[in-house]
């Protein structure tokens, strides 16, 4: 009990210097916007020859986590990005929480993707706990170079934002901890293209991005897998604190769960949704029923990705 208290203490704690974060940050970027505004015109015309990041080489191995409706599995193998066209579908894994029934009445557009899907050779598997990797008969003995879960969510469908934010918290760690025996290892990736670093002083789990959208591919042949997390980059998915959790994971909060292992933060990068044709984000309960919701406007969608650290 008296861990459990200490894990709810300490993500509550960073729950709150998160939110003061922000508040100086809000404070901070309107005169830093107006600066940026001089240049925005010069910037523009620069980054038109630029290209989004595509975080997966083709001959990686690729296990996908959450899948929902399964289109951005439909999107790798169907009509991929350049960089991936000769991706062999059968080095893709495909996952997704619900049952296969489950699944198709939640997202009436999955019974067509899943066949599709099967006729060119991803595997596709149900019922897998993202919590629990670890324990997926299908997934043991077997490592990947990218596993990749693009806006994880509990679903719980908790209205107090500091409770929700705690489970899904909950949620990345045991993902993280459980997803490391399934990355393959090997040395650390080397990125390339041009990188910057925010430089806060404060801060020692300050984020590797890329320069907006000038992100060369990563070097991964050989080296250690890599964890891709991809989220709506505003409040309250921010209040997560996804880069923070994986670098400086708070201990355990029952004696009988091991401890989460550190991860290096390799970069993080904006996620085209328009880079992967035919994806469609859905909900974690399926298809909208009553109104549109607000969570999540604004912002960008920015993924972060990680590779276990200390491990050769």
């Amino acid at each position: 009990m008296g861990k459990s208290k200490n894990l709810k203490s300490a993500l509550a704690s960073q729950q709150t210097r998160l939110k003061n974060k922000e508040k100086s940050q809000k404070a901070a970027k309107v005169t830093e916007s107006q600066a940026k505004a001089k240049k925005s015109t010069q910037s523009r015309k620069s980054k038109q020859h630029l290209r989004p990041t595509i975080p997966f080489l083709p001959t990686d191995t690729i296990l996908l986590i959450g899948e929902g409706n399964f289109s951005f599995a439909r999107a790798l193998v169907r009509n991929p990005p350049p960089e991936l066209v000769h991706l062999p579908p059968g080095n893709i894994t495909a996952t997704a929480y619900d049952s296969e029934q489950d699944c198709c009445a939640k997202y009436p557009d999955a019974q067509d993707i899943l066949v599709d899907l099967r006729e060119r050779g991803v595997q596709v598997l149900f019922g897998v706990d993202a919590s629990k990797l670890d324990r997926v008969p299908q997934l043991k003995g077997r490592r990947w170079d990218k596993i990749c879960w693009n806006f994880p969510h509990a679903g719980k469908g908790i209205t107090d934002m500091n409770r929700n934010i705690l489970s899904n918290q909950v949620l990345i760690l045991d993902f993280l901890r459980t997803a490391e025996g399934l990355l393959k290892k090997g040395p650390i990736p080397s990125v390339g293209g041009n990188k910057k670093k925010k430089k806060k002083a404060e801060d020692d789990d300050a984020d590797e991005e890329e320069d907006e959208e000038d992100a060369r591919s990563m070097s991964s042949a050989g080296a250690r897998g890599s964890i891709l997390i991809t989220l709506r980059n505003v409040t309250p998915y921010t209040l997560w604190d996804v880069p923070r959790l994986a670098k400086h994971p708070p201990p355990p909060n029952t004696g009988s769960t091991p401890p989460n292992p550190s991860y290096i933060l390799l970069r993080s990068f904006v996620f085209h949704r328009s880079s992967w044709e035919g994806y469609e984000h859905r909900m974690t309960k399926g298809e909208r029923a009553h109104g549109t919701g607000k969570t999540g406007e604004g912002g960008e969608d920015r993924t972060w990705q990680f590779c276990i650290n200390n491990r050769a």
